[in-house]
C-alpha cells in the first residue's frame, strides 16, 4: 500500500469511527438521561478507547452538542422569503422515506430532546441548538414586531407535531403523502408567524 493509500485509508477509518460514536451516542442519549450516559457507555459501545471519544469530539458536552446538531440541513434557510417559511418548516415534520435510517434518527433526537426536560444543563443545550437552528434564523426572516416570539409559535407547533408524529407515531400524522394535511400545517405556521394585526 503506497502512502496515499494508507493516508486514505487511515481518514476513511477515522471517518467511520467518528459517524460510529455519534450513532451510539445519539442512541444513548435517546435511551436515557445526559446525566445517566457517560463516555465510557459511549466508547464501549463502538468498541473504542473513552480517550477516543474525547480526542473526535472534546467531551461529552460538545459530542452530545453534535449529536443535536448532526443532519441538520445546513442551507434550510438560505434565500427563504417570509412566504416560504412556512413550507420550509413543513418540510423538517414530513418525512420522504419512512423506515430509513435518517427517519430513525429523527425519532431519537425527539426523544434526546424530550429527556433533556429533566437535565438543567442538557435541557439549555436543546435550546440553545433550537435557538441557532430555528427561533433564530426564522424571527430573522419575519417582519413586524414580536418576530422571536412568532418564530416561537411555530417551533411550538413544529416540536408538538413533530413528537405526535415521531414520537407517538399517531395516524394520519404519520401519511406522509396525506396533501390536505401538508397544507393545514403550511397554514398553522403561517398563522403563527404573520405580523401582528393579521
Amino acid at each position: 500500500m503506497t502512502p496515499e493509500e494508507k493516508s486514505l485509508s487511515n481518514a476513511r477509518s477515522s471517518a467511520e469511527t467518528r459517524r460510529a460514536i455519534l450513532r451510539a451516542a445519539r442512541k444513548l442519549f435517546a435511551a436515557d438521561s445526559y446525566e445517566n450516559v457517560g463516555v465510557r457507555d459511549i466508547a464501549r459501545q463502538v468498541g473504542v478507547d473513552p480517550a477516543l471519544v474525547n480526542r473526535y469530539f472534546g467531551g461529552k458536552e460538545a459530542l452530545f452538542r453534535e449529536v443535536l446538531d448532526d443532519g441538520k440541513p445546513v442551507d434550510l434557510w438560505d434565500g427563504a422569503s417570509p412566504e416560504e417559511l412556512p413550507d420550509r418548516l413543513v418540510s423538517l415534520i414530513m418525512q420522504k422515506d419512512k423506515d430509513s435510517e435518517e427517519d430513525e434518527a429523527l425519532l431519537e433526537k425527539w426523544l434526546i430532546m424530550l429527556r433533556s426536560v429533566s437535565s438543567n444543563h442538557a435541557s439549555a443545550l436543546v435550546h440553545e441548538a433550537l435557538d441557532d437552528f430555528i427561533l433564530g434564523p426564522v424571527a430573522g426572516q419575519l417582519e413586524g414586531g414580536n418576530a422571536r416570539g412568532r418564530a416561537g409559535l411555530a417551533l411550538a407547533i413544529l416540536m408538538g407535531t413533530g413528537i405526535v408524529k415521531q414520537v407517538m407515531r399517531v395516524r394520519p400524522i404519520c401519511d406522509d403523502d396525506n396533501s390536505l394535511l401538508r397544507q393545514r400545517m403550511r397554514d398553522l405556521f403561517a398563522l403563527a408567524m404573520a405580523p401582528p394585526g393579521q
